[in-house]
């Protein structure tokens, strides 16, 4: 919410310094008339217009500012310094003789109750120190803000630059691994056209174009339920199930309370696919490879388990060289959730190997 309304600050900072300008001289001439008020008595009626005007000469005299300090923005903080002081110096001494000019000719007993004191110039005099104090402050309040939406708008380029980037590294996990897993299932449709079943041949390519459809339709920044996931799995098994047949048995085990669990789209498709590679396509008899979502607390478990040969794994973890399958997921979780995730291998009994991801519970938020 702070950093819509910060956006919406940097793309309207022209009606910004107007409200802004228009609040303070307005602020200035109410305190001023409260001031009158409290040392001594309103010089006449008059005074109610007199004070919206040079508070309006006010202004003007600091746009005068504010184009010389535009000007000067990009000189040395020397030349910048002395523009302020010089500048609030000169912009007080106009002001101020705009304001005698104008005081004199609307209360003339006025000046002459200060020429009979020889007062006159001594209130001019400690009129424009006051005056040049409140250009002072002027300037000193729009290099606070320019600064201040500067730094703003340079935080808001790194954040962009920053998700810019998070993108990118995400979709590059993700999408790095589409490659392998085509060339396994072209090489494997060229063979079924060899052998010359087409029917089968035809079969798959159907299943990989749907499949693909569903991967380029989902952006990897995007979260899907565990429904949805579940079901892009099924696609992509689809095609695996044409290559190994029975060699290949499946078991999805969702409970009802994950299955509208939000996570990152196409997360388990990496494992389940280095499963097939290492449990399924280099065992005689195929393999079986477990699915399973389930929710515990504040947390959505996901696993995915193997009958095959598993991995020498130390400390949770798959040896060099262990597949850019899991290291992108490892990744990629790390990417998306920091340290509120983990991401454990441990060998399935009496062998085999199991992925068990913890990510924070989260689930779609209702619209009306």
């Amino acid at each position: 919410m702070q950093s819509f309304q910060i956006s919406q600050l940097l793309q309207e900072k022209r009606y910004l310094f107007w409200i802004l300008q228009t609040a303070g001289w307005s602020g200035w001439a109410f305190t001023f008339y409260l001031g009158v008020l409290f040392w001594g008595k309103v010089p006449s009626e008059n005074y109610h217009w007199y004070l919206p005007i040079i508070s309006i000469v006010g202004l003007l005299f600091s746009l005068l500012l504010r184009a010389l300090y535009r000007y000067m923005w990009e000189m040395a903080i020397g030349r910048r310094v002395l523009a302020i002081v010089v500048g609030s110096y000169t912009a007080g001494l106009a002001w101020m003789a705009v304001r005698s000019t104008l005081f004199y000719k609307v209360f003339p007993e006025e000046r002459r109750m200060y020429e009979e004191h020889g007062m006159e110039w001594y209130s001019y005099f400690d009129g424009a120190i006051s005056a040049f104090w409140v250009m002072l402050v002027w300037s000193a309040l729009y290099f606070g803000i320019k600064y201040y939406l500067l730094s703003q708008e340079e935080k808001e380029r790194w954040l962009k630059a920053m998700n810019m980037a998070h993108q990118a590294q995400l979709k590059m996990l993700r999408y790095q691994l589409n490659p392998h897993f085509l060339f396994n299932t072209l090489n494997a449709i060229s063979t079924l056209i060899l052998d010359h079943n087409t029917e089968l041949a035809n079969t798959m390519v159907t299943r990989l174009s749907r499949f693909l459809r569903y991967s380029l339709d989902n952006d990897p920044m995007q979260k899907v339920t565990v429904e949805q996931e579940m079901e892009a799995l099924r696609l992509y098994l689809d095609i695996e199930k044409v290559r190994f047949d029975e060699r290949l048995q499946l078991h999805f085990d969702v409970s009802e309370s994950a299955e509208t669990a939000l996570m990152p789209s196409l997360l388990l498709q990496p494992m389940v696919e280095n499963s097939i590679k290492y449990a399924v396509a280099t065992a005689i008899n195929g393999g079986g490879i477990a699915v399973s979502a389930h929710t515990l607390g504040n947390e959505l478990l996901l696993s995915v388990a193997d009958d095959g040969p598993g991995l020498d794994l130390r400390g949770g973890r798959a040896p060099k060289g262990g597949g850019v399958g899991l290291s992108n997921s490892r990744e990629r979780l790390k990417e998306i959730y920091g340290d509120a995730q983990s991401f454990r291998l441990s060998t399935t009994e009496p062998h085999g190997l199991t992925i068990s991801i913890r990510i924070p519970l989260e689930r779609e938020t209702a619209t009306i």
